[in-house]
């Protein structure tokens, strides 16, 4: 290990470019791999007794806000609410953040990770133009208590203007605090006028059950209800819709896991390439460890922990770097990405992926050292 130690940075100068080179590569992989995983936190955050009925065509369809006493007349079934995306503009189009009239606290009971204190409730349920916003909604505009906040409709052409009466926080790590929740009453009366075909229609229901052993019989009794009808249901569990809307970006993020992959290609041809250079000047010295005895596979443990410390440093600093840097694309996406944690899995992956590629760059020089004769090495001039 001392040698191994030594010869690591015997030249400091492209040992220590090498290391950078290696732990900016880590770093990327790591990146890549959490946003990956951000993707994904809607869908590892559902709850398993959580379903989601919408239209069996798309979720551009409407359903009647009369099919909720169907459903909670269905055994095993505790609550049910229903919302409609809204899709308006505070201000400037580049203020983009969810927007959802829902049916009150009804709806949101049926989140126990959403925090909001019983007067927030009450002045939600009882003001028609009420509305409630996540902590870090509220933080980003700057939002009070009291604040009238202003919506122009894009879906639904029209001014509304909604006042907040709640700011409800995450009951854990993970649960999205970026949307603003109003009332779907306020905005049917408003659609009542301009739309009517589309009034007293809600675009999901949220259903909550008592068994989650149970979901896929109670999903199959729900949409046996409205088969047949003008608007037939489809209904599954929340993670499963979730995964629906990741599969839309599902080119996208099968093209970050490509990058990724080829991000490891890049540290591969860094460190090889390091290597292959030390091997080359050290052929003499392999020469005479090779005239005093030592065998093939003592040279490739020189070589291998050669390369494999000179990974472990680049991976090490790699991943001491991504918490700062997941930190700083944490700010930069909340509006998009409610999480953007590094996760254990993807610290050993990018730990695992600095030892593997540090023994596969060993690999070429020590064929070549292995093959190569004693007296060719000692004339080696390098």
């Amino acid at each position: 290990m001392k040698l191994v130690i030594r010869n690591v940075f015997r030249h400091r100068l492209r040992a220590c470019l090498t290391i950078l080179g290696v732990a900016m590569a880590v770093l990327a992989f790591g990146m890549l791999r959490t946003l990956v995983d951000a993707w994904y936190s809607g869908a590892d955050a559902a709850a398993a007794n959580r379903l989601v009925t919408r239209h069996r065509v798309s979720l551009v369809h409407m359903l009647p806000v009369a099919y909720r006493a169907k459903i909670l007349q269905i055994q095993g079934v505790t609550e049910a609410g229903y919302g409609i995306w809204y899709g308006g503009i505070y201000k400037d189009k580049k203020n983009f953040f969810a927007q959802i009239a829902l049916n009150g606290t009804r709806y949101l009971n049926v989140y126990p990770e959403f925090l909001l204190t019983e007067p927030e409730k009450k002045a939600f349920d009882t003001e028609r133009n009420a509305c409630v916003a996540g902590r870090r909604l509220a933080e980003r505009f700057g939002w009070k208590i009291g604040d009238v906040i202003p919506l122009e409709g894009t879906i639904f052409p029209g001014r509304i203007e909604l006042v907040l009466r709640g700011i409800y926080r995450g009951g854990r790590r993970g649960t999205d605090d970026t949307a603003l929740f109003f009332r779907w009453d306020y905005l049917n009366e408003l659609i009542k006028k301009s739309f009517p075909e589309m009034a007293d229609k809600a675009g999901w229901f949220l259903i909550q059950i008592k068994d989650s052993a149970r979901a896929a019989e109670i999903s199959e009794e729900i949409d046996g209800l409205f088969r047949n009808s003008l608007a037939e249901t489809l209904t599954e569990t929340e993670k499963a819709f979730n995964l629906g809307f990741i599969a839309m970006m599902g080119a996208l993020i099968a093209a970050i896991k490509v990058v990724s992959v080829v991000v490891i290609g890049v540290i591969l041809v860094i460190l090889a390439n390091t290597m292959a250079m030390t091997a080359r000047e050290r052929s003499r010295e392999y020469a005479v460890f090779k005239t005093v005895g030592f065998k093939t596979g003592t040279l490739l443990l020189l070589i291998a922990g050669e390369s494999v410390a000179i990974a472990a440093f680049g991976g090490l600093m790699g991943i001491g770097l991504a918490f700062p840097c997941a930190a700083v694309f944490r700010e930069m996406l909340s509006h998009f990405l409610p999480v953007f944690d590094v996760s254990r899995v993807t610290i050993g992956m990018m730990l695992g992926v600095s030892l593997v590629v540090g023994v596969l760059a060993a690999l070429p020089p020590w064929v070549r050292i292995s093959r190569m004769g004693i007296a060719e090495g000692l004339r080696h001039i390098g």
